[in-house]
């Protein structure tokens, strides 16, 4: 059973209620990976995700929050903390280091899961980005798990 993280931004696409083209085909690709794969998994999150789905400016806080309550949350410790540091300093990840990108996957990386899902293609399922976040966790001791988005679950074959 894999060990995956959802990022903030798969949660908000479960919820979302924008109407353009992009945001009906996430909508749509995480409910159904939310109904199809989450029981073939271990899923996790940081305190991290709640805190940005908690934030008053978040139109669907309250739905996105209740999917959250299905899922386990792994701490945001000192490693992680220190984790993140160098990733904003190494510009793997943009800042703050205290919160954000940084600190989502540094909370992956140190809880060794298996892959991060995520909508965030700029930061974090960033395929061009991949080659300096191994170095960097390299030289400070970590492997990088799999970064993903939930679509490319259709292409993968089932777990037995």
């Amino acid at each position: 059973m894999a060990r995956i993280y959802l990022e903030t931004s798969f949660f908000s696409a479960c919820v979302s209620d924008r109407t353009d083209p992009k945001s009906l085909a996430r909508r749509a690709d995480s409910r159904r990976w939310w109904v199809q794969q989450r029981g073939l998994h271990e899923l996790l999150i940081s305190v991290e995700v709640l805190r940005e789905l908690s934030s008053p400016s978040f139109p669907q806080k309250d739905e996105a929050l209740l999917l959250t309550s299905q899922v386990s949350a792994l701490p945001i410790n000192q490693d992680a903390r220190g984790l993140a540091r160098i990733l904003v300093r190494e510009k793997a990840m943009p800042g703050p280091e205290e919160a954000g990108d940084a600190v989502h996957l540094a909370v992956a990386i140190v809880h060794q899961v298996d892959c991060v899902l995520s909508w965030n293609v700029r930061h974090l399922a960033n395929p061009r980005k991949i080659a300096h976040l191994r170095e960097i966790c390299r030289r400070a001791g970590y492997v990088v798990p799999e970064i993903t988005t939930p679509d490319v679950y259709w292409d993968m074959p089932e777990e037995e």
